[in-house]
């Protein structure tokens, strides 16, 4: 995706600030270092504009660019010819070389990994050889106390920018981690939990109360006839129907229950540490609100629900079996009548039928 046009803006602007605060400290380690060597004018002119000119030039290239990312790529291996550049400028100072150069090493491995630091590594020595045979300096000259003081602040408040970016990054990194998770195991129409996500809290729930003894309901929630819905009113309404029927679900159910939307026009909910007359009437409350409920635009379109309870059992074996016996309540709902709620006996294949009137 970083090849695309416009991609890698971001990037670029995160790396305009540990490029101004490094070369901005920067400066003072190279002119401490090239001073005694009493160069020309125009080595000054150009530290001051590699310094405080470049990190500006450099994000106004990469932001006009058409590929940002790979323009920035380019300007961190500017940087690493620069600092090469330098180093042999100094003959190879030990500790404002180590200074300089670890800090563009740094910057390289955050940004590009062992790849890009290779080819900065490559570039660093390249300039460091042809800026030596230009000025031909004292080779490895004996470090000053100007020198030492002037690679503290580089050493101590570089280090600091990385850190407070890389923490930045970190931050948003987890805020995008979070995004997605809920991308994926939300249901996109109805804001409940889609299908996949649903079945593996059942599973979870299903473990719970095997070790601990629990009691626990799974329900599985039809609209009755909704493809007449979709056929008399139009997708649009049927999408509209799922919206209002998973406002109604979040408002009727508690706070520790577990709605989501298992598919089409069912619904599925987890009732922790209910029993079956628990849950019943639960559910039983939210099947008489969905059935008294108005559509604003079309008052004659009726909802009703046919809804499949099935308690916990040590008699199961797994949660699919646990599903498949609030499939099969469901089954009875709509086959005795739908507008009801019925319930799985625990270990039979037929399940008991609520005796409600429909309304």
């Amino acid at each position: 995706m970083n090849t695309l046009p416009r991609k890698g803006l971001s990037f670029a602007r995160r790396m305009h600030v540990p490029r101004s605060v490094g070369l901005g400290v920067g400066f003072f380690v190279v002119a401490a270092a090239v001073y005694p060597s009493h160069p020309p004018v125009w080595v000054w002119v150009a530290m001051v504009l590699h310094g405080y000119g470049w990190p500006h030039i450099a994000w106004l290239m990469a932001r006009s660019s058409k590929q940002p990312y790979a323009a920035e790529r380019r300007n961190l291996i500017y940087d690493s010819l620069a600092g090469g550049f330098w180093a042999g400028a100094m003959g190879f100072n030990p500790l404002p070389t180590v200074t300089a150069l670890a800090m563009i090493a740094m910057n390289n491995i955050a940004a590009g990994g062992p790849r890009l630091f290779a080819l900065g590594s490559l570039a660093q020595g390249v300039a460091a050889l042809a800026a030596y045979w230009i000025f031909l300096p004292q080779l490895f000259p004996v470090l000053t106390q100007l020198q030492v003081y002037a690679c503290l602040p580089t050493l101590v408040i570089y280090p600091l920018a990385i850190g407070l970016l890389s923490y930045r990054v970190a931050l948003q990194l987890s805020r995008s981690k979070k995004a997605l998770e809920k991308l994926s195991t939300t249901d996109s129409l109805t804001g409940l939990m889609n299908h996949g996500a649903w079945k593996d809290l059942l599973a979870t729930e299903f473990n719970n109360c095997r070790t601990f003894n629990r009691q626990n309901s799974a329900a599985l929630i039809d609209i009755d006839h909704f493809k007449t819905i979709n056929d008399t009113y139009g997708h649009i309404i049927g999408d509209n129907v799922l919206k209002q029927l998973s406002g109604i679900l979040s408002a009727s159910l508690r706070e520790t229950d577990l709605a989501g939307r298992y598919g089409g026009d069912e619904f599925c909910v987890i009732l922790p540490d209910t029993t079956v007359a628990q849950a019943t009437d639960i559910l039983e409350r939210l099947r008489r609100t969905v059935h008294a409920h108005t559509h604003a635009t079309f008052p004659d379109l009726k909802l009703s629900l046919s809804i499949g309870i099935a308690a916990y059992g040590p008699h199961l074996d797994d949660a699919g079996a646990w599903l498949h016996e609030a499939d099969m309540a469901l089954y009875a709902a709509k086959s005795t009548g739908r507008n009801r709620v019925a319930w799985a006996m625990p270990g039979l294949k037929a399940c008991e039928s609520l005796s409600a009137a429909v309304e």
